[in-house]
């Protein structure tokens, strides 16, 4: 009994670092070439990731749902009504849900690489329905309607006629990249750290 009290507090408290870390490295997004403004980088699912590998599926969509919550208790709710936060948490959740599930089967090298690029296909197919039926929607009514929205990627490329187009142009393939880059800097940085995380070696 004690050795499980030890390990839940344990895995509470790893839980609790990797909220921190992460909800750290959400506030450290950039904005990247060829995308509009509003739409920025970074690298916080690396950290749930981490987490899904070393503590399981749950505790990885737990460390994403924490650091969204607290991201938006900082935040406060604007005119999006926290929408940008909610996708946030619904595309990584099933980022990390997908691979963590999958590499729990096959804990190899190998197994990792096939996980994260399952669930990194997961986080890019389910962003555009979210995108295009839920978020930019309510981005239309926040931010001065659909054209302005609109004319923030046809000053990027002149061509683009409509939302639709423009998501799969722009945000798709930037979904994809940063689900590789994420998944990319999993696979190398889990090992060195997984007897950390899991306190012990694999």
């Amino acid at each position: 009994m004690n050795n499980t009290k030890r390990i839940s507090t344990r895995k509470m408290v790893i839980i609790g670092m990797m909220t921190a870390l992460a909800t750290i490295v959400y506030y450290l997004d950039f904005p990247v070439p060829f995308m509009p403004g509003f739409i920025k980088l970074d690298f916080s699912n690396v950290i749930s990731l981490l987490t899904g590998f070393a503590l399981g599926p749950v505790e990885g969509v737990i460390v994403c749902l924490l650091k969204n919550l607290i991201h938006l208790l900082i935040k406060g709710i604007d005119t999006t009504m926290g929408i940008g936060d909610i996708f946030d948490f619904v595309t990584s959740a099933t980022f990390v849900l997908v691979a963590a599930l999958i590499y729990k089967k096959n804990r190899t090298k190998k197994g990792a690489v096939i996980a994260t690029l399952v669930g990194m296909l997961a986080f890019t197919v389910i962003s555009l329905p979210l995108n295009y039926f839920i978020v930019y929607p309510i981005y239309f009514k926040a931010y001065g309607g659909e054209a302005a929205i609109l004319g923030a990627y046809q000053k990027l490329m002149s061509s683009v006629k409509n939302i639709f187009s423009a998501l799969c142009i722009f945000n798709l393939p930037f979904t994809f990249i940063k689900g590789l880059l994420c998944s990319i800097i999993t696979i190398i940085i889990y090992k060195p750290l997984s007897p950390i995380l899991k306190g012990k070696k694999e």
